[in-house]
């Protein structure tokens, strides 16, 4: 079982398997997401963006993702933990909006005025640190292929319940660990550091 160094290593060796694949940039799922994401556009030679998804917590349980919500305003529900919790997903609207509102506030923030870049019809690599539950991943592919972009989904770790979820929606998968034994992405980095905006609007800047 591998444990990465850091985000950028990752990164980096995540470049190794992408080296012949042909794609039109790189888009990192912030904040985490993105340290990998640049890394990977500067060994590619590709532009970088990001894709904001916000994951929806359960009530009094923030950590348990019921699903996640993407830059359109549409969300992707986890339907059997919504089922087993007995919650509907009207009982969440205010959840969701505050959700949106920090989706675009970052969105604003680490883009510095600066316009997304044009993704239709594009063939894209999606990036993450890592897949716990697979919400946010999820969300973004979605949001994806809605705008009809071509996804190569590409991430260090990722769980079997995360891949589950996703395999099927993405063009071409690459994972480099798929853990039996899976808690959380931080586990499986020797530096594991909380990413600040300020490091996601350099990277922004500097690609």
């Amino acid at each position: 079982m591998k444990i990465f160094k850091d985000r950028q290593s990752a990164g980096k060796l995540l470049t190794e398997r992408l080296k012949n694949i042909k794609a039109d940039l790189v888009l990192g799922i912030p904040r985490g997401g993105v340290v990998v994401a640049a890394e990977v556009a500067r060994q590619l030679n590709l532009p970088l963006d990001i894709i904001v998804t916000r994951k929806i917590g359960a009530p009094n349980q923030e950590e348990l993702a019921l699903g996640a919500v993407d830059p359109d305003g549409e969300v992707v529900w986890d339907q059997e933990l919504l089922d087993e919790l007995k919650i509907k997903p009207e009982d969440l609207k205010q959840k969701i909006g505050t959700e949106i509102k920090e989706l675009k506030r970052r969105e604003k923030l680490y883009r510095q005025g600066r316009s997304s870049l044009d993704i239709s019809g594009k063939t894209v690599i999606l990036t993450d640190d890592g897949m716990a539950t697979g919400s946010t991943t999820l969300a973004a592919v979605k949001y994806l292929k809605r705008h009809e972009v071509k996804v190569i989904l590409a991430v260090p770790v990722a769980s079997q319940e995360a891949l589950d979820k996703v395999e099927n929606e993405v063009g071409k998968l690459v994972v480099l660990e798929i853990p039996e034994y899976f808690q959380a992405v931080g586990q499986f980095y020797q530096q594991f550091l909380p990413v600040s905006d300020e490091e996601v609007i350099q990277l922004m800047l500097r690609s």
